[in-house]
This record gives C-alpha cells, sequence and structure tokens, in this order.
C-alpha cells in the first residue's frame, strides 16, 4: 500500500491523499474524518469497509466515452474532504460512522466485479480521494484481469495522489461545481485554484476525464459564470473533453431553491457550444444526448436515461470519415 502521509512535527503528521493536507495531532481525523493520525503514520479507517456497493451503467457516473453501454462494479465509502450543501449522497459522505460488520478485502471486490461481468470498477457516491490507499490496492488487482478503474470525483485530489494515479486509475468524472473562488471556500470547504491545477494534473497524466457542472438556480448559473466554466475546458483542458451539465433537484440543505430549468440547462449548452466544446450533455432529466462527429457531424452514439439505444462506432471510430472519436472505447 502507498504511503500518503508525512511527518510534521514530533507528534502531527500531514496526510497528503487531498489538497487540504491536513495537518492531524495523534488520534485524530483530517477533514475527511475517516484519515487518522495512529502514532506515527495516517490509517485510512474505512479500508475495506464499503458503505455502498451496486452495478450501475458506465453512464450513470457519468462518463459518456469510457467504454459506453457496459457496467460498472461501484463502490464508496463514507466521509467526504467537502461540505457540499446540496449532496445527494450526504446520508454517506457527511458522516465517518464505520460500519465494520463485513470486511471486503481489494481481492473480495475485484472477484465480485468479476462475478458481474464489470468492465470497470468505480470509485464513487462518497469522495474517493479520501480513500485511495484502498482503491489504489483494488485497482493494481483490477488490471491484472483487465478491469479499468474509474474515480468520480470533487477534483481535490493531491499531486502526490494524482502523479500515482498515473497507470493506476483510468478514467476520471470530475465535478467543476463553481467558477467563483468565494463559493468554493464558503460553500464547499475548498480553493478554486488549487483544484484547476488538480484538473489539468489529472489530463497530463494521461486519465480520461469528463467534467460534470451541476447547475443549481441562483448559486452558479448565470451566464458569465458558466461562459468561465466552459472557456476552462476548451482553453485549459481542450475541447475534446466532454461537459456534462446536470440539472440540480433539491435536497439536503437546500431543499428551499427549486430544480434546474430546461431554459437553464439549454443555456449552458448554447454557452459550450460557443466555447467551442465538441461534446456536451443534459443530465439529471430524460432528454436523448447524442454523440456527433467533431468532424463531419454524423451521429455516432444516441443515449437514453443511462443507456445507449444506438452505437455507430466502428473500432472507435466514425463510420462515416473515420475520425477516432475522443475517450476509450473497445
Amino acid at each position: 500500500m502507498g504511503n500518503f502521509y508525512k511527518k510534521y512535527s514530533d507528534n502531527r503528521v500531514v496526510c497528503t491523499l487531498c489538497q487540504h493536507y491536513c495537518k492531524i495531532r495523534p488520534q485524530k481525523e483530517g477533514i475527511c474524518g475517516v484519515n487518522r493520525n495512529v502514532g506515527d503514520r495516517i490509517e485510512c479507517l474505512v479500508y475495506g469497509y464499503p458503505s455502498a456497493i451496486a452495478l450501475d451503467p458506465i453512464e450513470k457516473k457519468p462518463l459518456y466515452h469510457f467504454l459506453p453501454n457496459t457496467k460498472a462494479f461501484s463502490i464508496g465509502t463514507v466521509g467526504c474532504n467537502f461540505r457540499c450543501p446540496f449532496c445527494q449522497n450526504w446520508t454517506i459522505s457527511q458522516t465517518a460512522k464505520i460500519d465494520k460488520s463485513r470486511y471486503f478485502s481489494p481481492n473480495e471486490i475485484v472477484k465480485l466485479a468479476k462475478e458481474y461481468n464489470s468492465s470497470t470498477i468505480a470509485y464513487t457516491y462518497n469522495e474517493p480521494t479520501i480513500f485511495y490507499p484502498y482503491a489504489r490496492d483494488i485497482a493494481l488487482l483490477a488490471q491484472k484481469d483487465g478491469i479499468k478503474n474509474i474515480f468520480v470525483t470533487n477534483g481535490y485530489e493531491s499531486k502526490e495522489v494524482i502523479l500515482d494515479m498515473r497507470g493506476v486509475i483510468d478514467g476520471a468524472n470530475i465535478d467543476l461545481k463553481s467558477f467563483n473562488p468565494i463559493y468554493y471556500r464558503r460553500e464547499l470547504g475548498a480553493n478554486l485554484d488549487k483544484l484547476l491545477e488538480s484538473i489539468k494534473l489529472f489530463k497530463e497524466v494521461g486519465i480520461w476525464i469528463e467534467i460534470t457542472t451541476l447547475i443549481i438556480p441562483t448559486k452558479n448559473d448565470t451566464p458569465n459564470e458558466l461562459r468561465e466554466i466552459a472557456n476552462f475546458i476548451a482553453n485549459e483542458l481542450g475541447r475534446e473533453v466532454p461537459w456534462h451539465i446536470s440539472a440540480f433537484s433539491p435536497n439536503y440543505k437546500e431543499k428551499n431553491l427549486p430544480r434546474t430549468s430546461y431554459e437553464r440547462l439549454k443555456m449552458a449548452y448554447e454557452i459550450g457550444k460557443e466555447a467551442g466544446l465538441y461534446y456536451i450533455y443534459i443530465g439529471n432529466v430524460n432528454f436523448d444526448n447524442e454523440t456527433r462527429c467533431p468532424k463531419c457531424k454524423a451521429k455516432l452514439i444516441t443515449r437514453g436515461f443511462f443507456s445507449v439505444k444506438e452505437n455507430n462506432l466502428i473500432d472507435g471510430k466514425c463510420f462515416n470519415c473515420g475520425y477516432k472519436l475522443d475517450g476509450v472505447f473497445i
């Protein structure tokens, strides 16, 4: 197991799993609540203790350009390094109560993934950065059986973790929740500039990435902010990076806000097109998302709600002009 900590002082140890770099006192945990200073090291308390296990379509992550129409064996634990007031999985992410009644070794997780004919193992539901030592051990075993590994993440991994992910994690859907540094700091408990650097590093180390923005009325849905997000993706990551714009549903601490209107989603879609993005997808509504060839505009993939209706790719290429579609395909 990789070590993601370092000594800070006589009794404090720095956890290097995420950008918070918590300086943790003996027998205390960091912001996530599940990584503890046990004297000379940091122990990941949720190692072997998933709080959720399920079989999902890869499109639900959402990853649209990563082995479409396959199944992802999905696991998550408890705990998170963010404090999002709109979290849909807050019952597991915003608690540090670990159910230790059943231990799942990395071998057992891979065995289950194989039994369910999963093409990937997805580390998801809560923030997988905080259980990276567990995810890493599973991923290295899964590779031996030809199973790929994906993260669904807030993107706040440390530089150390992202560099370690090279050759371990194959794909990631990363949340870019806002482009307002004050909102990130006050509402979510994170630094936007550090997050943006982490997202760029994901791309640099060769991990396939897709970006998701949950569009929340009154919080991040102005045309200017959406334009900043779209331009960041196009100019700093690449026009080929898919952007998922998802509808918000009232949840957790923000039940007083309305659902995102289809008109707002469509506006964001048009903003993404203006920025030059090749692939923009509308999520959390019953909408048939199409993938079209950036070169000849032929319809390549048609999706329903978390499913593929039609796939016209030939060996990962456009059937019409031969353009190699951006992503990871069989």
